[in-house]
Formats: structure tokens, sequence, C-alpha cells
């Protein structure tokens, strides 16, 4: 039995997300339980596959998978259409059928992208999510959400498509650079923020631990977080409305990373420096208590806010913002906290506000 066994209920089909140790070495196992085929199509990026990648095969190949690699170049750069063609084109030469699984294994590129090509091949096959970082895991795994990025935005290009597996292995994250461990962090504090004041006070009293590599905190924090985004796609699948809590810091990070080219941040460190933007537009338009927005900026600085580089401007983020796939006419849609455990969702048109916002993150760097 997993450590943790999570039930995503959606309006087609509920799927499990297992969190267990070693659980690369059942995936064939547990996908065999699924589907009544022999054949599947394995998706992932050069540094993932590298260290796992033979680990997967072998556990495919003893439950008798016939498996089909295609391997990708690491990076956002890699989520386009012209990939995606070059996804399709193994997967007709590999005669996969509507019961053939496409495998995810990987960040959140991987995910987006094999997820994307899952939901459009023969008008969509079985998705196998594994997340190999720690935002994937709490993340872009869970809930369906699939993309590829346009020249002039990120996941403009995309579907909701759930997967029918999520197969979350902590011990990858033992070969997680920091870096990438904390850019996972700041999507796990976003669900306390947004959702659930109990697992944010839980986050106060043990964050410094986690961070510290703590493998028992995370596996509950990675649990926590993905029961809160349950809670969230349950009752609005297809973000109709109050799914886009979960865009909390979303607005100008997005933006941050389009206007440095997707080259500078991680992505959750530039949701990072979103989430202090929210809530200093948030205080401003008095929608939360200083005090309380005080609180959550002091669990927010236990992670360092990513330097932008010198050549970025306010003028840079605004344009980006003005293409934000979420905005409606010329009003830039903002999630902003009104307490600890819950947001609000509302339009933000006052442009002098958010180029101050701004200017204090680029003149404070």
């Amino acid at each position: 039995m997993p450590e943790k066994e999570i039930l995503v209920k959606t309006r087609n089909f509920p799927y499990r997300v297992l969190i267990e140790k070693d659980a690369l070495s059942v995936l064939g196992k547990s996908m065999r339980l699924l589907f009544p085929s022999d054949r599947t199509l394995l998706v992932s990026d050069r540094n993932v596959y590298n260290f796992y990648g033979e680990q997967v095969l072998k556990t495919l190949k003893n439950e008798n998978w016939q498996v089909v690699n295609h391997i990708i170049r690491p990076g956002e750069s890699s989520k386009t259409l012209s990939l995606a063609s070059r996804i399709y084109d193994a997967a007709v030469n590999a005669e996969l059928d509507r019961n053939s699984p496409v495998i995810a294994l990987g960040g959140g590129v991987v995910g987006d992208l094999g997820g994307f090509v899952a939901a459009t091949y023969l008008r969509g096959v079985p998705l196998v999510m594994v997340p190999t970082s720690l935002l994937a895991q709490v993340d872009s795994s869970i809930g369906g959400k699939v993309a590829v990025n346009h020249p002039r935005g990120k996941n403009l290009i995309g579907s909701i498509y759930p997967p029918r597996l999520v197969v979350i292995d902590p011990h990858v994250l033992e070969t997680l650079p920091p870096r990438h461990l904390k850019a996972g962090m700041v999507e796990i504090i976003k669900y306390g923020i947004i959702e659930d004041a109990v697992f944010f006070h839980w986050l106060e009293e043990n964050l410094d631990l986690i961070l510290k590599g703590q493998s028992q905190l995370i596996v509950n924090a990675i649990a926590c977080s993905i029961q809160s985004k349950a809670r969230v796609v349950e009752a609005d699948e297809y973000e109709k409305d109050y799914r886009r809590i979960l865009n909390f810091g979303h607005t100008i990070g997005h933006a941050l990373e389009a206007a440095t080219g997707y080259r500078h941040y991680l992505h959750g460190e530039a949701i990072l420096v979103g989430m202090h933007a929210a809530l200093d537009i948030s205080t401003s338009m008095k929608v939360i208590k200083p005090a309380v927005a005080g609180r959550i900026k002091k669990l927010l600085s236990k992670i360092n806010l990513k330097k932008a580089p010198t050549d970025l401007t306010v003028k840079k983020v605004i344009d980006k913002l003005r293409q934000d796939k979420k905005r409606l006419g010329s009003e830039i849609i903002f999630v902003l906290p009104d307490q600890v455990g819950s947001a609000i969702i509302m339009p933000v048109s006052d442009e002098n506000l958010l180029e101050t916002v701004l200017k204090q993150y680029l003149n404070t760097q």
C-alpha cells in the first residue's frame, strides 16, 4: 500500500494519486491494472531520463510493456507545437491505439507537453503523470491542465485533460537541486494562503525543517497540497470560476517569465515575486489587513526572492500582463488574499498601482 493515496473526483472518471517511496519500481504493475494495452509512449527530458529512465524501463518491461521513448531538451523552450508534432510522429510510428497510455516522466514542462499530446492524439489517449520535481508533484500533475506555449504567451494553447493515474515517488526529490526544491515549496505555501489556514499554520511551524530536507514532513506537505488542490479542482474542474484562485501569484509571475524569455526564473521563483506583489496590491486595495499580509509575507520570506535581470523594465512586464490569458478586456485578473486560508478573484485596472508594485520589486534588487 502506498504511504498516501488520494482520490481526485472529476466529471468523467476519478483518478488516484499514489505517493509512495520507490513508487517508480512498481509503475509497470500500477499501469497494468488500469490499461488493456501492451504499448506505451514514454516522454521525458534528458536530465530526468539520465537519472530514472533505466529504472522506469525496467519496471515497464517486467510487466511486458512495449515502450517507445521520446526524450526532449530540458526547459520551457520545449513546450512548442513543433515538438508536440514530433511526438505525434513517434506515437504513429509505434502504432499506439486509444488504450495506449502516454507516460510523462519529468517536471512541469514534460507534464504539460506529454499531457497535451495525450489529450490530442487520437482525440485522447490515457495519461500517466510521473512528476519528478516538487513543483510538478504538488501542482501541474494534478488537475489536468495541459498546454504548450505560443511565442506571445505561456500556455496559450492547451486543454483540461485529467490523467488516469499520478505516481509520486518522494525519493526522486533527493536528486533535486536546492534551488528547485525551494521553487516547489512556493506552490506548497500557496495552498495554505488561499485555501487551508490549518495547513498554513502547520507550515509556519515546520517550513524550516522541510527546507532542510526532513523527508516525512515533505511527504506530509505534498499530500496536504494535493488534497487542497483536489478540493479546488473537484469544485470547478474546468476553471469557470473558483479554480482561478490557484492562480495566486501567477498573473505577475507569468508576465515575469515571459518578459525574460523563460530563461531567468524558475516557475516557482517568478510566482514568489507575483505572490509578494499580489499581497501589496491586496493591501493597497484594502482587501487584506496589513498585519495579516505581514504574517503571510513572513512565511514567504523564508524563501529568498530571485533578483530581476538588470535589463528588465516595468514596461516589459506590463506589456506581458496585457497579454495574460486570464484578462477580461482591459482589466487584469488577480487573486488577492483577504485572510489566511482565503482569497478572492477580482480585476485590477489601476495601472499606476501595478507600476508602483513592480517598481518596488525592480528597485530593491
